[in-house]
């Protein structure tokens, strides 16, 4: 992964005939599956979960019995010689940042859709919610040698853009220390805003290094600090992808695992019972470990699983944050 994603303003625009048939096809797919959940299941959690960040003035008008006495503008009121009050609208206008892992482990899929597809089909329901509701949406991909950053704009168009880069992108790099993509974060997104972060997570460290392993050469940053000072910020929601087969083995005999980012190589025999519980074992582990760096950063999470509806994570954490919150970004 690179150190600093690279900073992306003008590219030939969707559409124009500079896309590979079958990626605008998958593009179009993805659009017109989420438009109806966008114009029904979606919008209205999204404006209820996260209103804004404060009021902005709207007009002065009249007073009427029953506005309150302290909104009154007594310098209108003067010059017109009758009462007049302020009145302030919500600061409707939010910035989305969307953060996603394009490394080699989110081509895997063992059915149905690739967990990248499932990342791009959740960008997608996300960023064309925030689009209808006018917010601006923004883009990080990382964990391929390039990287890739959009700045945040509205418009069906840039959403259009949004799911094409997620899924164009090279699948040639590991997952790499993640802390790097999430402090490069903490320095690009100057306002305050919401962060998607979406990745497997599947090459991250679950403790930070110990001093022996800082001395051994080992870097001495860790991903969970990283995103605990980036919540301090911005309103954090970690999305996890995951495929079925990486939490439990099918009962079907000898299988040779290869790695995606790596040339490792390892036969499981999913047919003994043992082998599949200590598979299942390690993957509810390592959630239990993912589950405690996300509490201490104090980030929301949810899962997404490749082989399940994708909208149904998102409908639940919307009624989730506003049963907590009230529906404000904290």
């Amino acid at each position: 992964m690179s150190t600093r994603p690279r900073t992306v303003d003008e590219r030939p625009a969707e559409g124009s005939g500079t896309l590979a048939p079958e990626l605008m096809a998958r593009v179009q797919e993805i659009q017109i599956r989420t438009h109806k959940l966008v114009n029904t299941a979606l919008s209205g959690g999204y404006r209820s979960t996260f209103r804004g960040t404060g009021l902005e003035f709207a007009e002065v008008r009249p007073y009427q019995p029953g506005d309150e006495v302290r909104s009154i503008d007594w310098n209108v009121t003067a010059r017109a010689g009758e009462p007049y009050i302020k009145t302030f609208q919500e600061e409707r206008e939010l910035t989305l940042h969307l953060l996603v892992d394009t490394s080699s482990s989110m081509d895997f899929g063992s059915r149905g859709l690739s967990k990248r597809e499932a990342a791009a089909q959740f960008a997608a329901l996300i960023a064309f919610t925030a689009i209808k509701s006018q917010d601006q949406v923004g883009l990080t991909l990382f964990g391929h040698d390039a990287g890739l950053h959009l700045e945040p704009k509205k418009g069906g168009r840039h959403g259009l853009r949004v799911i094409r880069e997620v899924l164009a992108a090279p699948s040639t790099g590991r997952g790499g220390d993640l802390s790097v993509v999430l402090d490069h974060g903490l320095r690009t997104l100057r306002r305050r805003g919401i962060v998607f972060l979406i990745s497997d997570f599947l090459d991250q460290a679950l403790d930070a290094p110990t001093t022996s392993q800082v001395e051994g050469g080992a870097s001495a940053d860790f991903w969970g600090d990283s995103l605990a000072s980036l919540a301090l910020r911005h309103d954090v929601i970690a999305v996890r992808v995951i495929d079925p087969l990486e939490e439990a083995l099918p009962n079907s005999g000898r299988v040779e695992l290869a790695g995606i980012e790596s040339n490792a190589r390892r036969t499981v025999d999913a047919g003994s019972r043992a082998q599949r519980e200590a598979w299942e074992q390690a993957a509810r582990e390592r959630r239990t470990g993912l589950d405690r760096v996300f509490s201490r950063a104090r980030v929301d999470a949810l899962e997404l699983r490749t082989d399940r509806d994708l909208a149904n994570p998102l409908i639940d954490f919307f009624r989730r944050r506003q049963a907590r919150y009230g529906g404000r970004v904290v």
